[in-house]
């Protein structure tokens, strides 16, 4: 038994065949996915999918680069889409810095404002954090996230970033990242982080995992990754699906299992 922990079922890539992608999800033991809100514009279509399937269940949030909206989405706007049954977490938020040039003081202001709402909420936050590791940290303190937690999604960053992180609350999630030949760091980070504290997930249809690299990804393949982890620990398949299943319905609170 295994949950792909954050994935985007939405997506073209994965929607124009969505009976086909949930029918592989579970002829490979993944029995539960949360799919994640990106846009404003597309929350209704992915909060759609959470309603139609029983074990699937979704965000609501905008994505740290994300302009297409065309506006910001203010505090009440962000309670009013969790307050459906079917979210059970705030984001993707976090910031990102990649690709942005300039004044970045709106991804944190936006950052801000979706951790108000999870606290309000009392649902957990799902982070994203690309070259701006040191700031996404200090204003997730500054803004009170450990109250509710959540996960740092798709981990790629350091131990002592992960340390920072779970020193707040969160669960650390792997991708299929971690099973790439030259992640030798972030392979050293699987391999310490407490098994109490980890997560598993696709990010599909993007970063398949080895064997599928440079193929769309989607759900069934998340258990590519716990392999990979369970190899690098020296254990059992077994104990990373146990574990990390026991912890994605331990944070996620409002998710009840089938």
């Amino acid at each position: 038994m295994l949950v792909d922990s954050h994935c985007h079922l939405d997506f073209p890539e994965l929607n124009a065949d969505l009976p086909g992608v949930l029918s592989r999800m579970s002829e490979n033991g993944v029995t539960h996915a949360l799919t994640i809100s990106t846009t404003l514009e597309t929350f209704p279509a992915v909060r759609a999918v959470a309603h139609a399937h029983p074990n699937v269940w979704c965000s609501a949030g905008v994505h740290p680069d994300e302009r297409r909206d065309g506006r910001e989405a203010s505090l009440e706007e962000l309670i009013a889409m969790g307050s459906d049954p079917r979210v059970v977490a705030i984001g993707e938020t976090g910031l990102d810095y990649y690709r942005v040039e300039g004044d970045t003081e709106w991804q944190r202001e936006r950052f801000r404002t979706h951790i108000r709402a999870a606290r309000r909420l009392v649902k957990p936050l799902v982070i994203h954090t690309r070259a701006a590791a040191e700031d996404t940290l200090r204003v997730m303190r500054e803004e009170g996230a450990g109250e509710v937690g959540g996960v740092m999604h798709c981990f790629t960053e350091t131990w002592e970033v992960a340390e920072g992180a779970m020193e707040q609350g969160f669960h650390i999630s792997f991708s299929g990242i971690v099973t790439f030949k030259n992640a030798k760091d972030l392979k050293e980070v699987a391999r310490r982080v407490p098994l109490e504290r980890m997560l598993v997930e696709t990010d599909s249809p993007y970063l398949a995992p080895v064997p599928h690299r440079g193929k769309p990804n989607q759900p069934a393949f998340v258990k590519h990754v716990a392999e990979e982890i369970a190899a690098l620990r020296g254990i059992a398949f077994g104990d990373v699906a146990a574990a990390t299943t026991t912890n994605f319905f331990r944070l996620f609170r409002h998710a009840q299992p089938a």
